[in-house]
């Protein structure tokens, strides 16, 4: 079924219980999990920011619109998706049933299993987006479905050789997946979720590459909207009316998630950081912090290294 898709109201990453943001979970403890779809809510959701995991996600039951960047496929049949820290990506139901599974991996459980990451590589089932996508029949449904609860089956006994047997059934699920092949070509997308997705992909340029040598360029509504070729006022009303919040809103906490990450997981002076993240003077970036988060910068820091 081809379509034009205009999303309605969709909930932020921040928000789901299932999609949890690596910003804000990469300070547990956690390699690899395992989730059932019809445990945990399916919500409508947009994730504009990169994570540190993998996602390999089976829908069994349910109808929705998925969109990996720009490419949009309309789900009505059982679908397997692999997809990428570094996507795009958003969902909106259709229907209130929800069924399947979704595991989500982490960089360092790639790393940790070579084998398994050469399976990654050589496949691009996460890296090439003609191959993200694949359509199943019921019966290679029921097939991929029991390689996830295996999955579960080793998350939950939790033995001796856990990993080694989840990155296993990773791979075989992998190999399965091209064996079946089926790969849609995507529905076409709205104007306005074009909008949408460069503004998240040039605010994911911004931020993803901080550093002293290279601080922030550019952090508000009117500087994005100009390198977007829109009016400010256009922009704002767009993902307010797409995500709930506008583009300031956007902006503050993305620069904010990756304060934290920088305060947590570099050993760089409050100094370094608030120039790294456009603020010339660090009162300043104190004060933004602490407005946001109810602790100042160097609390924060103290709060998870105590």
């Amino acid at each position: 079924m081809k379509t034009t898709i205009d999303s309605k109201i969709i909930d932020t990453l921040r928000d789901l219980p299932d999609m949890i943001p690596v910003l804000r979970d990469s300070y547990e403890n956690w390699t690899i999990r395992v989730f059932n779809r019809e445990q945990h809510e399916c919500r409508n959701y947009l994730s504009p920011n990169r994570r540190d995991f993998y996602k390999a996600l089976l829908i069994t039951k349910g109808t929705g619109v998925f969109t990996m960047g720009l490419n949009t496929y309309y789900i009505e049949e059982p679908t397997l998706l692999f997809i990428h820290p570094n996507d795009i990506i958003s969902w909106r139901n259709l229907s209130e049933e929800s069924g399947g599974y979704y595991v989500l991996f982490r960089k360092s459980f790639i790393n940790t299993h070579q084998q398994l990451k050469s399976v990654i590589e050589k496949f691009g089932l996460f890296s090439e987006k003609n191959k993200s996508v694949i359509r199943l029949q019921q019966s290679e449904s029921n097939t991929i479905n029991r390689f996830f609860e295996q999955l579960k089956a080793e998350e939950v006994e939790n033995g001796d050789y856990k990993e080694e047997s989840m990155q296993a059934y990773l791979q075989l699920l992998m190999i399965e997946s091209m064996k079946i092949g089926r790969f849609p070509k995507p529905d076409s997308v709205s104007e306005d979720f074009g909008h949408i997705h460069q503004f998240f992909n040039l605010l994911e340029s911004e931020t993803s590459n901080i550093n002293y040598s290279s601080p922030i360029r550019i952090k508000t509504a009117k500087e994005f909207a100009y390198n977007l070729n829109v009016h400010p006022n256009y922009l704002n009303e767009l993902l307010k009316k797409h995500t709930g919040q506008n583009a300031s809103t956007h902006i503050r906490n993305r620069i904010l998630e990756e304060a934290k990450v920088l305060l947590l997981q570099t050993d760089w002076s409050l100094q370094d950081i608030s120039y790294s993240i456009g603020f010339a003077e660090q009162p300043n970036f104190n004060l933004f912090f602490k407005k946001n988060t109810g602790t100042t910068p160097a609390e924060f820091r103290r709060s998870y290294s105590a």
